[in-house]
């Protein structure tokens, strides 16, 4: 088999790292996911280890990676675009170890070869958990006019009230995993990744964004309590975050999208946001 796999993340970053930085838009998740890892550590998504993997062709085993994965426990597999004879050698070598795997989250090609290989191999059934789009900045345009308020950097009386944002967020969006919330605005907050929107006093609005890694920062989650949508705190947030990772050094921001959510979609192509890719996520049951 010409996969490799492995469950190092520093050494998925010297094998892997090359091709995923050829594109590092179509690749934020994995350029992102390992950095936080080696970073924090291999805990950071969870207790059980991350797995990672990268493909060379057969009649090519010491040139170029040309396919990549990583899997952090309880999380989706992330696949990279490959062909499909390395989607579906990929799911006979994980089936093989007996790995549990919730879904697979890549594009449409590599998701359906490796979720037919995989059913095959396990009867699991598969179901279509969600579509996104992947939008890379264009020139940022500041929505106007502007709603009222401003935006500044979370404090620690913001925590509370974030903590339940992030709460809800997941729910709204039909996360697959309960994430902490406490840990998600610790870590965002902690980076200084984490924005609000101030109305009146009062925090309205939130937006983060990861921190640069090979030149692009992305942006979510994006959140406003359903009481306060519509008046705009959502655009002026994201933007303001958007900007903030340009200060930060970033060449692209990025975002993805619910496709199944036209009022996100058309808000952030507003904001100068344009397509880059569709990708989608399914989920796998016994």
């Amino acid at each position: 088999m010409p996969w490799s796999i492995s469950g190092d993340a520093g050494e998925f970053a010297s094998e892997a790292g090359p091709f995923l930085r050829t594109q590092p838009a179509r690749h934020t998740l994995e350029l992102t996911i390992v950095d936080t890892l080696r970073k924090r550590g291999p805990a950071a998504f969870g207790a059980n280890p991350p797995l990672f993997g990268w493909w060379r062709p057969p009649d090519e085993p010491d040139g170029p990676v040309a396919a990549a994965f990583l899997q952090t426990p309880p999380y989706p597999l992330v696949l990279s675009s490959a062909p499909d004879e390395a989607a579906a050698e990929l799911a006979d070598t994980l089936a093989a170890t007996g790995r549990e795997l919730p879904g697979v989250n890549a594009g449409d090609a590599a998701a359906g070869r490796f979720a037919a290989q995989w059913r095959q191999r396990t009867s699991a059934a598969t179901s279509v958990h969600m579509r996104t789009r992947l939008y890379r900045l264009d020139g940022l345009v500041p929505p106007q006019p502007a709603p009222g308020g401003r935006a500044r950097a979370v404090a620690a009386t913001d925590r509370d009230l974030l903590v339940a944002w992030f709460g809800a967020f997941g729910r709204e969006v039909g996360s697959m995993t309960e994430e902490d919330p406490g840990r998600l605005f610790d870590d965002r907050a902690g980076r200084g990744t984490l924005m609000v929107w101030e109305d009146g006093g009062q925090p309205v609005s939130m937006a983060a964004a990861t921190e640069p890694v090979a030149g692009m920062s992305r942006v979510g989650p994006v959140y406003t309590p359903p009481a306060l949508r519509g008046r705009g705190y959502a655009g002026a947030v994201t933007a303001a975050v958007s900007q903030a990772a340009l200060d930060a050094g970033a060449a692209e921001v990025l975002l993805f999208t619910d496709l199944a959510n036209p009022t996100s979609n058309a808000l952030y192509q507003r904001l100068g946001y344009r397509p880059v890719e569709d990708r989608i996520v399914l989920s796998f049951a016994a």
